[in-house]
């Protein structure tokens, strides 16, 4: 069984910068994918960025430019960095681990509010 538990969330200003982490514990084997997921109110859930286990990065065009994934192996952990934060990035993020022969896994979210 493998857990996903996200920090970092928070109330920030337009403009602003937050960074998310999402920590990942137990029995880890044949990752393929990690990704962040953000759900707003009334809306699907969606994909925000994705690290494959090569290292490839891709990122919704809505935060492309804005927002950099990025993990630590050795803490099996991996980042969120949030740039130039506008009220519409306001949702609950997720951490995903995705594995080959396991199914996937999620973390139980974090809010992230942009406001002034």
């Amino acid at each position: 069984q493998v857990q996903l538990v996200e920090s970092g969330g928070g109330l920030v200003q337009p403009g602003g910068s937050l960074r998310l982490s999402c920590a990942a514990s137990g029995r880890i084997v044949s990752i393929n994918a990690r990704g962040w997921y953000r759900q707003a109110p009334g809306k699907p859930r969606e994909l925000v960025a994705v690290i494959t286990g090569g290292g490839s990065t891709n990122y919704a065009d809505s935060v492309k430019g804005r927002f950099t994934i990025s993990r630590d192996n050795a803490k099996n952990t991996v980042y969120l960095q949030m740039n130039s934060l506008k009220p519409e990035d306001t949702a609950v993020y997720y951490c995903q681990l995705s594995t080959y022969y396991s199914g996937n896994y999620w973390g139980q979210g974090t809010q992230v509010t942009v406001s002034s």
